[in-house]
């Protein structure tokens, strides 16, 4: 898989990343009308996909690069995301 990309989609940088339990997790999750019913996933907020060119100009991401199953759910957050490193 190219650098920009995971078998889900684009790499994501996360401005943070909580269970889907926490707090701010169950927050979000609640003000957006979302229920996981019980499975427990790993949610990226403020997420914006990184792409090639990007990491080869020192654009690189200050905190967390993850890849996810869902991507911008609700315009905030992604669901299932999984930490990679590049």
């Amino acid at each position: 898989a190219a650098a920009d990309s995971c078998s889900t989609g684009p790499v994501q940088c996360c401005n943070s990343v909580e269970s889907s339990h926490s707090a701010a997790g169950s927050a979000l999750l609640s003000v957006l009308g979302i229920d996981l019913q019980g499975v427990t996933a790993q949610l990226g907020l403020g997420c914006s996909p990184i792409s090639a060119v990007g990491l080869g100009s020192g654009n690189a991401c200050a905190s967390q690069t993850v890849c996810c199953q869902n991507n911008n759910v609700g315009g905030l957050i992604s669901i299932g995301c999984a930490p990679i490193s590049l």
